[in-house]
């Protein structure tokens, strides 16, 4: 297999871009915990929140519909 070719059991890590072989790695999809940590750092930071793009209604007002 050509060296630019990736297997389907190999990607690159999420965090530092490294390839990363799925077979006998504890921290797959990660190349290692370090990176795995820091994932899971942002996750917990809120740096992978989705945006709310939904505005919430107005409250009423008129005083006599509450």
């Amino acid at each position: 297999m050509d060296r630019n070719t990736m297997s389907p059991s190999s990607l690159k890590c999420p965090t530092c871009k490294k390839n990363v072989v799925k077979d006998g790695n504890a921290f797959f999809p990660f190349c290692s915990e370090r990176c795995r940590l820091a994932d899971l750092g942002k996750w917990l930071d809120g740096a992978y929140a989705i945006p709310d793009t939904d505005t919430p209604p107005l409250p009423d007002a008129d005083p006599e519909n509450n």
